[in-house]
């Protein structure tokens, strides 16, 4: 047995989201828009009482991978992602409606 918390991401279409939850409560999100396939980043956000923990960068890692895993692309105009894409270039090249940035 582990005294670990269950961390979470999942999409919610209906608030055009993916949240990020620790034992059940919502702890997270990064909001986007979606249009032919493209899901377009614009914003991240991670409440203050969780910040530290690495959560934004675990949000951004899994949404990243279902987009891919849909077949998607992304914009991420969201600054979060945007560095978080950037920093782990060019893992994340593929996906990137654009390509990558100069």
């Amino acid at each position: 047995m582990t005294d670990e918390p269950q961390v979470t991401v999942a999409d919610n279409p209906e608030k055009s989201r993916f949240e990020v939850s620790i034992d059940g409560t919502l702890a997270g999100f990064a909001a986007y828009e979606v249009d032919s396939g493209t899901v377009t980043f614009v914003h991240t956000r991670v409440f203050e009482e969780y910040e530290g923990q690495g959560l934004a960068g675990r949000l951004a890692k899994e949404s990243l991978a279902m987009v891919r895993a849909a077949g998607g692309t992304v914009v991420p105009e969201c600054s979060y992602i945007r560095a978080y894409v950037r920093k782990h270039a060019p893992e994340y090249d593929d996906l990137l409606r654009d390509g990558p940035e100069e």
